[in-house]
């Protein structure tokens, strides 16, 4: 792996505009990772979550010369990344369902194990729009403008949609210890 690029992602997209094509590679390093995980996750398969990885930067390169970022990069990634993730599930659905594949880590004691699958299920249990505002606050780190830009919705619907999540998960049994 090349060495990480100090500059800013708005200078590396200036000089990708000028052609500087390691200006894209510095870009990539810097953000996959976040892209494999956020495919991940709502894709729900490792392999569709490395095509829709690759479809993300296509897109991305595709909009140079000429990109002008106008905010932060996981914030014009995270909508790309969502999109390309709900089209890769429906495909997989019309194919045959999901493959399964091995596991790479060890599973976890068995008292972690239960407690990540009793706030899996809690998750679960929110709404969509709730769940999708709480794990881009607190899983993808994202601030509550940046949501409501990657959105496309106020920033009042995001306060209320992530105030609310907070709210049914204080009240739900499994994971009430959580906000002890």
């Amino acid at each position: 792996m090349p060495a990480v690029d100090p500059r800013s992602d708005s200078d590396l997209v200036a000089a990708l505009n000028r052609g500087d094509a390691s200006a894209f590679d510095a870009l990539y390093f810097r953000h996959r990772d976040w892209v494999l995980r956020l495919a991940h996750r709502l894709s729900g398969n490792a392999e569709d979550a490395l095509d829709v990885m690759q479809e993300t930067f296509a897109y991305l390169f595709g909009k140079f010369p000429g990109f002008v970022l106008t905010a932060r990069m996981t914030t014009f990634l995270y909508p790309v990344v969502k999109n390309l993730s709900i089209a890769a599930r429906r495909k997989r659905r019309r194919h045959g369902g999901e493959i399964p594949l091995p596991e790479r880590a060890a599973p976890p004691a068995e008292e972690e194990g239960r407690a990540r699958e009793e706030l899996s299920a809690a998750l679960s249990a929110l709404p969509e729009g709730q769940r999708e505002v709480l794990l881009m606050r607190f899983v993808d780190d994202l601030k509550l403008s940046e949501i409501a830009q990657a959105l496309a919705v106020p920033e009042g619907t995001v306060k209320s949609r992530l105030h609310n999540a907070l709210a049914r998960l204080k009240d739900d049994p499994r994971v009430r210890e959580l906000f002890s």
